[in-house]
């Protein structure tokens, strides 16, 4: 579990983010959206100690981050998993040497270990045979579901996506969040996906945060963001001529 106690962060005189509390749960698809400049990327930073809050906490299982020492801090970072948005997968390296890069900086796992380990998260991922493959070999999707392989290699109890679907066609949107969503539900991870994909949040939102000039303008799951009357979430959920449609 992550807990957000009266997070704040300013940068000069701009106050980028308010006084936010939120829980994000272990088990659950955890989202934060919003508009553009809300303020959803500074508050993911804050999260996972890439900026440190002027106020409040940000307590992994009860702990609170930053007011650990360094090696302490470390320790928790082991436990976290990161899904980037374009994948940041190693172009110099093959698949298989992606995912095992990790497992050789942070554990004592031998060769034989790793690889094994590597395996593994590839036929979670629905990967196979793709080992020694080069990222420029793969499609878009294969590359997201390789980044997933590598994400979970270390067994994290927190898993991090930023905009895991970008410059996927619906389709395989579907499946990456479908994978996400299983894999957070199977090895009970505390998820955090940073998204803008309406279609992620229908489909997977069980815990949604809507952030909006910086405070958490509203919460609930993906049941509730549909019947909302909050009129800057119904603004952003209905952007689209489609969304219309499901409203009426």
């Amino acid at each position: 579990m992550i807990e957000l106690k009266n997070i704040s962060k300013s940068f000069g005189e701009t106050k980028v983010l308010k006084d936010i509390s939120a829980t994000f749960y272990p088990g659950k698809t955890n989202l934060i959206i919003g508009t553009s400049g809300s303020g959803k990327t500074t508050l993911t930073k804050c999260i996972v100690g890439l900026l440190k809050p002027d106020a409040g906490q940000v307590l992994f299982s009860g702990n609170d981050f930053h007011s650990m020492k360094f090696n302490q801090k470390k320790e928790v970072r082991k436990e976290i998993g990161f899904l980037f948005q374009g994948s940041a997968l190693f172009d110099s390296m093959t698949v298989e040497d992606n995912i095992t890069f990790t497992l050789s900086m942070f554990t004592d796992m031998s060769e034989e270990e790793q690889l094994d380990r590597a395996n593994f998260c590839l036929q979670r991922t629905n990967l196979e045979n793709v080992n020694l493959l080069y990222p420029s070999e793969l499609g878009g999707g294969m590359k997201k579901r390789v980044a997933i392989a590598r994400a979970i290699a270390m067994n994290p109890k927190y898993l991090f996506c930023d905009e895991p679907n970008s410059g996927l066609d619906p389709q395989t949107a579907a499946v990456i969040d479908n994978l996400i969503k299983e894999i957070t539900e199977e090895y009970q991870i505390t998820t955090v996906v940073i998204t803008h994909d309406m279609n992620s949040v229908i489909e997977i939102g069980d815990n949604i945060i809507f952030i909006y000039k910086g405070e958490k303008w509203w919460e609930g799951d993906k049941q509730a963001i549909l019947k909302t009357d909050n009129k800057e979430v119904v603004d952003f959920v209905y952007a689209t001529k489609f969304m219309k449609t499901l409203r009426k």
